[in-house]
């Protein structure tokens, strides 16, 4: 009988009913009175406040507008990558997403103490102010529209390097790939480039690979490292204070971390037994396998004498470490008696019991030195000693990503292929690379000069590179303040900077720092005028803030 009334239902009241018995079920089961009959479409709002959907053995789904129940997402937090979790990168960090914010309130007419945002986070050369270098940019416009070559004002040197840029390009274009190492031409003027700087050591022009700035280069060689697991897993020593790249690359790796500290109180230098040091306490928990270092160093701006090189070479032949050069400060030197000297030079001067053995891979950039064209995206890297099995891998793993921008190649070539001595644009383009080198080195030593007259700040000289990373003192009563917002007293100091003055600066806890001591990493790129005004609300904020908290 009760199947023939099922029979007269529609289909849509058998599954209520079908929904109102299993509903009754749970019921009974769990417990939960119903105050009419089981078999009655209408349940009590108490009972089924009562019963779960999970405990009633029904899905947990919400309903949409139109009645749909949503998928869940397939990638979630829960279950995403969770090395992509433990990346950091302080110079675009929470500090410049508020600067990023304030910038915004101001255009909108908001009140604030001050009429702009200062960002000195970040090594941006040219959104500081510095003009791109002429001829450099005549030449990427001639590659980029070869009608212009037909244009009487732009130079024949110009001209000429465009034109054999563009033949080396497929179908004549830079919108073409070019082959995964890089186009052969530009590697043949790197090569040339090296050996030049190098005093004449020999450089191979198939050891030269093209890259998308000097930060693929660094990660592409950490991928071939980094292998194990557990104790056996890839350790690399990085300097601390670091570049955060680093960090975040190992991390994403899932690489170990080994942290070598700078003597902040020796101008930054680095020591052999701190290097042993870390070395000795890693190989308890992880396989060393590599060193890297940073020449002129970021953030600290120190510039390694040939003595310090020559050790860190003898280290890692000792160790059996493969050496990483990020050398993309090379032409940033500042100093009175400091002197860039490449580790592929030193090493081969070094003579065959080091030449001939390790393992070295040097790394620039045309996104620093005199040049600041971040955006190209331009470098290379340069390989020596590499096992040829390990080399024709790592040919493979760069042709994963077909090739590094053409634009950024086509930069890299007129970087390492000035105009010379003679040519018509060789008069203007010495006076534009001299005329910016001078002028970082006059930010440089004023830099220093301001910041040494706060109490309270210390600030080694900037030998080279393009940043300062002076420490400060920060009051007990602020470091505690900070700790019950969650956040590194560094922080703090530097959000509160900004909030106060528009100055944007990053917390030397981003780039890691000794327990105890607290520090900022300020570029000295913004124009002389504007560096002035920063200093000085920098200096006043200080003292304010060390009024305050003490």
């Amino acid at each position: 009988m009760a199947a023939a009334m099922i029979g007269r239902l529609s289909p849509g009241k058998v599954a209520r009913l079908s929904l109102t018995r299993s509903l009754g079920e749970a019921l009974a089961v769990s417990g939960v009175p119903a105050v009419r009959s089981l078999t009655s479409p209408v349940l009590s709002a108490r009972a089924m406040a009562g019963l779960s959907a999970t405990r009633c053995g029904l899905a947990k789904e919400s309903v949409t507008e139109n009645g749909a129940s949503p998928r869940g997402k397939v990638l979630t937090i829960d279950t995403m990558n969770p090395t992509v979790k433990m990346v950091e990168y302080a110079v675009r960090g929470p500090i410049v997403q508020r600067a990023v914010e304030l910038e915004k309130e101001l255009s909108e007419g908001r009140k604030k103490p001050f009429q702009e945002v200062i960002k000195a986070n970040i090594g941006d050369a040219h959104a500081m102010g510095q003009q791109p270098i002429t001829f450099f940019r005549q030449v990427l416009a001639l590659c980029s529209y070869p009608e212009l070559l037909n244009d009487s004002t732009f130079p024949e040197d110009a001209k000429s390097r465009a034109r054999r840029i563009l033949q080396a390009c497929g179908g004549n274009s830079m919108g073409s790939y070019s082959a995964s190492q890089g186009i052969d031409c530009v590697r043949q003027d790197v090569a040339r480039y090296v050996q030049k700087r190098d005093g004449g050591v020999y450089c191979d022009p198939d050891n030269i690979y093209l890259t998308t700035g000097a930060s693929d280069g660094i990660v592409t060689i950490l991928k071939l490292l980094v292998c194990g697991e557990g104790a056996a897993r890839t350790g690399v020593m990085i300097s601390i204070p670091q570049y955060p790249l680093y960090s975040a690359a190992l991390a994403e790796l899932g690489a170990v971390q080994i942290n070598y500290y700078l003597n902040e109180e020796a101008c930054w230098s680095l020591d052999i037994s701190e290097l042993q040091r870390a070395l000795d306490e890693a190989r308890g928990h992880c396989n060393p396998r590599a060193l890297c270092i940073i020449n002129p160093g970021n953030p600290t701006g120190q510039v390694q004498n040939r003595k310090c090189i020559e050790d860190v070479i003898r280290f890692a032949a000792k160790e059996r470490l493969f050496l990483m050069a990020d050398e993309v400060y090379q032409d940033n030197v500042y100093a009175d008696g400091c002197q860039f000297h490449s580790f592929k030079k030193v090493l081969f001067e070094m003579g065959p019991e080091y030449s001939n053995t390790v393992e070295l891979a040097s790394f620039h950039s045309t996104s620093k030195c005199y040049m600041g064209e971040c955006g190209f995206r331009g470098g290379y890297m340069e390989i020596i000693n590499m096992d040829d099995e390990v080399k024709a891998q790592l040919t493979k793993l760069v042709s994963v990503r077909l090739c590094p921008p053409v634009p950024g190649q086509a930069l890299m070539d007129l970087v390492v292929n000035p105009p010379q001595a003679g040519e018509p644009s060789y008069d203007k383009f010495m006076k534009e690379r001299t005329a910016t080198l001078s002028a970082l080195a006059d930010k440089a030593r004023l830099t220093e000069e301001v910041l040494n007259t706060v109490p309270g700040i210390s600030c080694n000289p900037v030998q080279g590179a393009m940043y300062s990373f002076p420490r400060i003192s920060i009051p007990e009563k602020a470091v505690k303040e900070a700790a019950g917002k969650g956040q590194q007293p560094d922080m703090f100091y530097c959000m509160r900077l900004l909030e106060e003055t528009g100055i944007c600066l990053v917390p030397g806890s981003g780039f890691g720092q000794k327990d105890g001591t607290y520090h900022f990493r300020m570029t000295i790129l913004p124009p002389t005028d504007k560096l002035k005004i920063l200093l000085s609300k920098v200096k006043e904020f200080h003292q304010k803030f060390t009024k305050q908290y003490s």
